[in-house]
């Protein structure tokens, strides 16, 4: 699944190529991902054009003269620039024509990406939005906070750190990474977290993603850019996908645990 990295990544590589071109026309096929009424998608974006694209969590937002278009990658969404010309590919389920006879073409094998355009004004009260955390790097990001968050919740800190309204952007292997960072047992109750532990989780998720969007996010698996531009963070992950290699700081095997469903990756030495 795409994180706050990659998404970072793609919507720095989009602005290269969509920005202040006219919309001429727009396909759906698959009526799903748009979670309003189709023809009133269409009619927001036709002769309209985007003027810049931003980003909140993992949601990437498009910017036209009086609409954001939201867009969730989710498991496995790519966008990709083609030339008109080109034949539709099995899973492009969105196809946004552009004047100048280029495509922005949503691809998504599990089909689980979302849609829709909002007014400008709503952009804040819209829930997708309201309800996201504060992002890693962010100066409200405190261990003050973390820990007001905690407060209460017995499920595991690698469950905490994947909800979204916490902490918006993290996935799957930068929690790990993170909690492996801080020294934190991924299975550790939210609610035994420490000050100096929650403080030590907003140093380590700042860092460890600032690096990541420098690198262009981490490509393994489901994700690439898709727009030319490769990830290299999967060559500084410390337990993402290591289990049973030597922990970089101790030697223990890495092993691999399910917290929650999700594969979670840890040292049983150096994670307490």
């Amino acid at each position: 699944m795409p994180e706050i990295a990659e998404v970072e990544t793609v919507r720095n590589v989009l602005k290269k190529s969509v920005l202040h071109k006219r919309i001429i026309g727009v396909d759906i096929y698959y009526d799903t991902m748009i979670e309003q009424d189709i023809e009133e998608f269409k009619k927001c974006l036709i002769n309209n054009e985007f003027i810049d694209i931003k980003r909140i969590g993992k949601w990437l937002i498009f910017e036209l003269n009086n609409y954001y278009l939201l867009s969730h990658l989710r498991m496995e969404g790519k966008y990709f620039i083609k030339n008109t010309s080109e034949e539709k590919a099995k899973h492009e389920h969105v196809i946004i024509h552009f004047e100048d006879k280029t495509d922005l073409r949503y691809h998504d094998t599990r089909k689980f990406g979302r849609m829709k355009i909002i007014p400008k004004e709503a952009l804040y009260e819209t829930e997708e939005i309201k309800k996201q955390g504060l992002e890693p790097g962010s100066s409200k990001l405190t261990g003050e906070y973390l820990l007001d968050k905690f407060k209460g919740k017995k499920e595991p800190i690698k469950t905490a750190l994947l909800d979204q309204t916490i902490i918006s952007g993290l996935g799957n292997i930068y929690a790990n990474e993170v909690l492996f960072a801080s020294n934190i047992n991924p299975m550790r109750p939210a609610n035994s977290i420490t000050l100096d532990e929650a403080q030590k989780i907003v140093e380590t998720s700042a860092s460890i993603i600032k690096k990541a969007m420098e690198l262009g996010g981490t490509t393994i698996r489901s994700y690439t850019s898709s727009l030319g531009v490769t990830g290299h963070y999967q060559d500084y992950l410390l337990v993402h996908k290591r289990e049973n290699c030597p922990c970089k700081v101790c030697g223990t095997p890495i092993i691999c645990i399910k917290v929650g469903g999700r594969s979670t990756y840890l040292c049983p030495k150096c994670q307490k």
